[in-house]
Parts: C-alpha cells; structure tokens; sequence
C-alpha cells in the first residue's frame, strides 16, 4: 500500500475511537470492532487520495466497518447469539432500519470512552499504550511496532493480549462511574504522558526523537481536555498535562545538532525554539492552576514554563526550580522527580548539595540507570572530580540503549579524559534537554 495521504491520515485518526464506539455499542464487542475498523480505515487510505474523501467520512467508515463486522459474526459459531444481543440493544422506533440506527449513532463522540477502555488499570502501561495508539490513535500494528522497535508480529500479540484481559475484566462500554472515574483518568493521563516521553526522548534507537509518537500524544492530549473541558474530575490536570507536552515539545528544534548530536538545554539556541507552542502551554497552564490545586502534571508544566521563560541559561530561575521539584517530590514521590531536584539543588547550592541528595539513590529503582551516572558524572564535573566524572560518563554510556545519547556521553567522557577540561566548584549548567 502507498504511503498515506497527509489529508487522509489527519482526518482518519481522530475518527478512528468514534467509529469503534459505535459498533461496539451495537455488537457489545469491542476486539472485534477495532479490529474491523482498523480494515474499514485501511481500505479509507487505499481509496480516498484517489478517489477523493466522502461528503460523510465518518459515516463512509461506519457502514464499512460494520459490514466487517457482519461478515466476523456470521463467520463465527455464535452468529446467532450475538445477532439477537445487537437486535435486543437496538432502540424499537430504529430496528427495522439498520442504515437509519447507524446514521444515528454516528452522530456521536465516543473518544473519552474509549480512551478509557484503552487505559484501563489492569492492563500494564506497555499494553496500554499500544491499545490506546491502535485503538484511539488510529495507528496500525506495524505502524505502533517500528514505533517501539519490536516485530509487527510481538505487537499484534501485546494488542491482542489487552483486549483478552479487556474483555475478561467484564468492563461495559461506557464511561467509569463517577467514584472510579478519578484512578481511571490518572490511567488516562499516565498512558499519553508515557507515550509523549517516548516520542521526546527515545529509549533506544538511532535517534533522538520519535516526532509521530510526540505528536500524536499532543493531538491526544488535546482531545482529552476539550472533552473534560468544565469537569470536575480532571479538567485542570488534562490542560496540565498538555501544557507540559507543549512547553517540552517546543524545545525539540534546539535539542540536535548536526548528525543528531543531543544538544544539553544550556547549550541550545534558544531562538529555535517554538515560541507560539510556549505562550499556548503557558496560557493554559496558568488557567488551570487559577481554577485550583495544582497537580502533579501542572508542577511539572511550571518547572518547564521557568525553562522555557528564561531568555539565556544564565537567567534561568533555579530556585524557583528547586522549590517546585521539592514540592512535586512530597506530592508525587518518584526516583526521577529526585534525580533532577538533586540536580536543581546542585545549580542552586552548589554540586556537593547535588552529589549528597544522589548519594540514596545509588542503592535504589536508579541504581545501573544512565540517568543517574550522568547526572553525577556532570556534578562531579562541577565539582572538579573529572577522573571520577569520566568514570560515571562512560558507565552511563555503556547503559543507555539511545545511540545519540551513547554517543554524546561518550564523546563527554574523551572530551575530559584528553583535554582536562572541567568547571571546578561553584554553579554549573545544567545536562537537561
């Protein structure tokens, strides 16, 4: 098959969870459904940049689909039984018109409920990721393997695995009652912000990036707070999260040199930057924090905003920085959050502070992680200690699966074990991107 049409492939995707919604409200089936609407978008991409888009598009997927659908039931022993579950559900005034009860249901939204199906608890945050990208996403198997860099084959069996767990769970199509709908969205929100953080900063591969698991995370996020816009449960931390994506995001330009060389954030051209992505994270990250507390999301967002305000590196308001990791530390507990407070104490009050608060994660989840020996390879750098800051450089080398960071981090380590060059004592710049 070519290669999608840019029109196409925008408009299909958020589609996609629309029309999975709307069979698996009819069939009560939701593995079946998303796999016959991935067929129904398949045949929409070999068929619309030639033929040009449908007056109706959803609607064009919707009778695909369900014709999908109809050949699946009727290839299956339990044909009968399913066709009088979908006769029993179908609303009287609509049952003896198909086409009219379909119509009908296509009027409908239903990405926030399939949002949260995708990212239901009991599946793991690897299944979850992979069923919101295929399932909400519109992404295909193949297209969600080279993404993660495993076989097509080992992300048709994670997919398959989560809507087995799904379907056993016994969950209905709806949206959570209203007491689990707060841990459900905490799901919702973990699994775009682990989607987003793969796109941004790749765990492993050739490159820095991954630019279509980023933004896709980003047009997510955008989904999931103009449904939640005005709810109670959620409102603010989605416009949180998004901010956050933005505020980041809007670094990438400046984060490679030539060759894909990572950049540190106090190196980076700051006249690189996407200056209409930070006022629009900006602007939403301060109507949420005035319509109350602030979550972690939100924290984190603030800490970029500080980052991404700062005209030079000299400028950047580190004890600002250091008080909000302090506080996303006691409201959000997390190695990561620790590691980079340690960092933020470090610009503060110099690298013995940093050193000393990385010292207790040695021994904990970070211990054998690149990111702590690179992090105390560049306060012992700070510090002056470069023959034990080349030690920790080429450790944290040896550990990251990324090939530009492996390089960069390298090249940091023969840079100082050749020429001596170092910044002994005081404050220091910062190895964030």
């Amino acid at each position: 098959m070519s290669a999608p049409h840019p029109h196409v492939d925008d408009l299909l995707r958020p589609l996609a969870p629309q029309v999975v919604g709307v069979l698996t409200r009819r069939f009560g089936d939701f593995d079946a459904a998303e796999d016959a609407v991935q067929e129904a978008l398949l045949d929409a991409l070999a068929q619309w940049p030639a033929e040009g888009v449908p007056h109706n598009p959803k609607g064009w997927l919707v009778q695909v689909a369900h014709r999908r659908m109809i050949e699946q039931v009727r290839g299956e022993q339990a044909r009968r039984r399913r066709e009088e579950l979908v006769a029993a559900r179908a609303p009287a005034d609509h049952r003896t018109s198909p086409a009219a009860d379909l119509a009908h249901e296509a009027d409908g939204d239903d990405t926030l409920v399939m949002l949260f199906l995708s990212c239901h608890p009991a599946l793991t945050p690897a299944s979850a990721i992979a069923l919101t990208l295929r399932a909400v996403g519109g992404l295909t198997t193949a297209e969600i393997g080279k993404a993660f860099m495993v076989p097509e084959a080992t992300m048709a069996q994670r997919i398959s695995r989560a809507k087995q767990r799904i379907r056993a769970s016994g969950v209905p199509f709806r949206m959570p009652e209203q007491e689990e709908r707060a841990a459900r969205l905490a799901s919702v929100l973990h699994v775009l912000y682990l989607i987003f953080n793969e796109g941004y900063a790749a765990s492993g591969g050739l490159g820095l990036h991954r630019v279509e698991l980023s933004r896709e995370a980003i047009r997510l996020a955008r989904t999931l707070h103009r449904l939640l816009r005005g709810s109670p449960h959620g409102d603010c931390e989605a416009a949180g999260l998004l901010a956050l994506m933005l505020l980041t995001d809007a670094r990438r330009p400046a984060r490679t040199g030539p060759g894909g060389v990572p950049v540190p954030l106090a190196e980076q051209d700051r006249g690189l930057w996407d200056r209409e992505a930070i006022a629009e994270g900006t602007a939403l990250l301060t109507a949420a924090l005035r319509r109350g507390a602030a979550g972690p999301y939100q924290i984190q967002a603030a800490i970029a905003a500080v980052h991404d305000e700062a005209a030079t590196a000299e400028e950047t308001d580190w004890p600002q920085i250091l008080a909000l990791y302090g506080l996303l530390e006691r409201m959000s507990p997390n190695p990561m959050v620790s590691l980079n407070r340690a960092v933020a104490a470090a610009m503060v009050h110099g690298p013995a502070a940093g050193l000393a608060l990385l010292e207790p994660l040695a021994g904990g989840p970070l211990a054998g992680h690149h990111r702590l020996h690179a992090a105390r390879a560049h306060l012992l750098e700070m510090a002056g200690d470069l023959t034990a800051a080349v030690e920790d450089y080429r450790a944290a080398a040896g550990l990251t699966a990324s090939l530009p960071e492996r390089g960069y981090l390298a090249a940091r380590a023969a840079r100082l074990g050749v020429s001596g060059a170092g910044t002994p004592g005081g404050r220091g710049r910062s190895p964030r991107t």
